[in-house]
């Protein structure tokens, strides 16, 4: 009878641990098909963290504006200041008629030199002639009216005394005596006045100068009428010196200080210098400019140098004047005024400048930057201060 294989312990034996490693296989197996495809996950998560916070450090960098910065240069091109300019004569004045009639000749035309004293002109005055012969005659009328009285007077004082006039007769002798003098020496002045007139006839240079104008001819009318307005007959000007004017800056007013030497350069003599000396300034800084005017002399004795002319003035700085200068596309037109923008800490900060003298390009600055500083060239019309900023390129100008 074959055994019953249900009641064989060898087989159960047998079978149970196959069982039971086969389960066991497909246990671990899920088991790190499980870990397989959670640290594929895991992973893919770090990915996406990790490509998001580059994604936003990117986008963070990219919201950042790049700036290009500069240091300012220390000190100026050259240690003095390049001002506009005129020449004037050191005297110039327009000679009037001061009596009236009719040109007889004249005897210099524009450009002549003249001296102190030379005859320019004389000018026909019949009516004042005239009045002078009759106020000589007046005057000779009263002085015998004088001497009269003067008699008069003697003769009544004299018989006083004797009592044959009364003393009422003396004391008008005297009263007629006093105004036969008062009466004089009004006719005395007249004649001096009218006398005075006629000199003015012959019309003198005032000083030593060029005849730079001539607005009168021979025959013409001279009305030296205080009622109206009269025409100059002539224009002198003395050129052997001459002033020169020109307006200083304000941040420059301490530089002009009188006595300090000044230069001239002028456009019709190109390579060559003229020098002079700072003798005045107005003391006063001018509201409309912000400009003080200075005035200085030049020697021209050749008369080489024209009044009117335009010039250029060259005053040297004191060693006092410290500055910068910066490219002129660093400056901001706010209406708080000129501002510079500065990197400082990363971050912008808007600076008030004063500047002085334009280079084109460049431009001196004399207050608000330090060659340390660090500022940004061609910012923004929009920038503002705070402002979160990275460096591009970091060069010296």
């Amino acid at each position: 009878m074959p055994p019953d294989k249900t009641d064989s312990p060898s087989e159960s034996t047998k079978v149970l641990p196959s069982t039971t490693r086969k389960q066991r296989s497909w246990r671990i197996a899920g088991l790190t098909a499980t870990l397989i495809m959670g640290g594929a996950f895991l992973v893919r998560f770090v990915e996406r963290v990790a490509a998001n916070e580059r994604l936003t450090g990117t986008t963070l960098e990219a919201a950042v504006a790049s700036v290009t910065v500069i240091h300012p240069q220390a000190g100026a091109p050259n240690e003095e200041i390049l001002l506009p300019g005129y020449t004037q004569a050191f005297t110039d004045t327009p000679i009037y008629a001061r009596t009236s009639g009719y040109l007889k000749d004249w005897h210099f035309d524009i450009g002549a030199h003249v001296r102190k004293g030379d005859l320019l002109a004389q000018i026909e005055t019949p009516e004042i002639d005239q009045q002078l012969r009759q106020a000589r005659a007046d005057l000779a009328t009263t002085r015998a009216n004088l001497n009269l009285a003067q008699i008069t007077a003697k003769r009544n004082e004299e018989l006083l005394k004797t009592r044959s006039v009364s003393t009422q007769d003396r004391d008008n002798a005297n009263g007629a005596l006093d105004a036969a003098k008062a009466i004089v020496q009004s006719n005395e002045g007249n004649v001096a006045r009218l006398e005075q007139m006629q000199s003015y006839e012959k019309v003198y240079a005032p000083f030593d100068g060029i005849i730079t104008a001539r607005n009168t001819d021979v025959g013409a009318l001279i009305d030296a009428d205080a009622n109206s307005p009269s025409k100059e007959l002539f224009h002198l000007a003395a050129i052997e010196k001459l002033r020169v004017y020109a307006a200083v800056p304000e941040p420059y007013a301490r530089a002009a200080q009188p006595g300090t030497t000044a230069s001239l350069t002028l456009d019709e003599f190109p390579g060559e210098s003229f020098h002079g000396t700072l003798v005045r300034t107005a003391n006063a800084i001018d509201l409309s400019s912000r400009t003080l005017l200075v005035e200085i002399d030049v020697d021209n004795p050749d008369g080489r140098l024209l009044p009117g002319a335009y010039a250029f003035v060259h005053i040297s700085l004191p060693a006092t004047v410290h500055s910068v200068t910066v490219p002129a596309n660093a400056l901001l037109f706010r209406k708080e005024g000129l501002q510079a923008a500065l990197v400082r800490n990363g971050h912008t900060q808007l600076v008030a400048v004063t500047i002085g003298r334009d280079y084109g390009d460049k431009v001196e600055v004399l207050s608000g930057l330090q060659p340390s500083d660090r500022v940004i060239v061609s910012p923004s019309d929009s920038l503002i201060g705070g402002t979160a900023v990275r460096i591009a390129d970091a060069k010296p100008e």
